[in-house]
């Protein structure tokens, strides 16, 4: 590890990766990324919430379909969402069998998940490790904000929580796209304390992230096709661009943002874009790793972003924390100069 940053020795590989929606995202630009599109906001059961963890474990399973895997081929897996207690995953994958690490980062969660399943890799503490993550707008909004029927105003600089999932299987065959590093984020707060505007809270972590990984793998923006973030949306990506500006450095022509790809602006009433757990999930899984598979892109940046507030917290007038985390994926296993960091032995 050289700063905040891991290099992997190995360089394992993502082997598959499925994305799975619903109406808002089949209606969008991005409706052929996914596996599948859900029609019903139910999918078919009782409560939205029951809802999510079908949806959930639906990218679980076409992920697994799609490497020609079952459960038991699967060493470990680290999932998450945004209800209180991760139970959109936890009564998701209950019944799989699969040893199970819950992880919790907000929208920042598939990078988490991304980095801890490399990290069991590359150490040899797993073969096959699965990350997924999910969100779901009807029980987001149930849970952080308002119940639908009250048919409350948005500000225009709110977002909207996607309805999806991404699910991917890492392991240690030789097959592209590779995990090259990952920057472990830290805590950022910056005393915002509008829980409508997500895109001012998130994106000095994505900064502070992303700068941070340019700082320990000496590498420059320009190195890589492609700089993405989670879900910024409109707001969140300007101030990113701003922030890097200072610094002399202009992003602008390599900036994605999941949130700002998800939907149509003219067509669909997002606002600021999209937010959510699933949106960067499902990006990644069903747009990012299928394009690194056939060398579109040769190496890209993925910074996923996460608010760490609360209704409790925010209702108090706490600010916002937010997290990132960036990892390095590259349809090459090593295609720069060896940077990886030797650990001394102790003495």
């Amino acid at each position: 590890m050289k700063g905040n940053t891991v290099f992997f020795r190995s360089s394992p590989s993502i082997v598959t990766s499925a994305a799975v929606g619903g109406k808002m995202e089949g209606d969008g630009p991005m409706s052929a990324c996914f596996d599948k599109i859900n029609e019903d906001p139910y999918f078919s059961c009782e409560t939205f919430e029951q809802g999510e963890s079908k949806l959930l474990k639906e990218a679980v399973l076409h992920a697994l379909d799609k490497g020609s895997l079952t459960p038991e081929g699967i060493d470990v897996m680290f999932g998450g969402d945004l209800l209180d207690q991760c139970v959109g995953t936890t009564y998701g994958i209950k019944d799989l069998d699969i040893p199970y690490l819950g992880i919790y980062g907000a929208c920042s969660t598939v990078t988490e998940g991304v980095l801890l399943s490399s990290l069991f890799v590359d150490g040899g503490y797993a073969d096959r490790a699965l990350a997924v993550t999910s969100s779901h707008f009807c029980a987001a909004e149930r849970q952080y904000r308002l119940p639908l029927g009250y048919g409350g105003q948005r500000t225009p600089t709110s977002q909207y929580t996607a309805t999806a999932a991404g699910a991917l299987v890492v392991s240690a065959e030789r097959l592209p796209p590779y995990v090259r590093a990952a920057t472990v984020g830290r805590v950022v707060d910056m005393g915002v304390k509008d829980a409508a505007n997500m895109g001012a809270a998130m994106a000095p972590a994505a900064y502070a992230s992303l700068s941070q990984f340019f700082k320990d793998s000496e590498l420059r923006p320009e190195f890589f096709d492609a700089i993405v973030t989670g879900d910024l949306g409109k707001v969140g990506s300007r101030l990113l661009c701003e922030l890097f500006e200072r610094d002399g450095v202009d992003i602008r022509s390599l900036h994605r943002d999941c949130g700002t790809m998800l939907y149509s602006f003219e067509e669909q009433d997002v606002h600021a874009g999209a937010s959510g757990a699933g949106c960067a999930a499902s990006m990644l899984c069903g747009y990012f790793v299928p394009r690194l598979r056939s060398g579109e892109f040769k190496n890209i940046l993925f910074a996923a972003t996460g608010a760490l507030l609360s209704p409790t917290v925010n209702a108090q007038g706490e600010s916002i924390p937010a997290i990132s985390h960036t990892v390095w994926l590259s349809f090459d296993a090593g295609n720069v100069p060896d940077i990886r960091f030797e650990r001394k032995e102790p003495l």
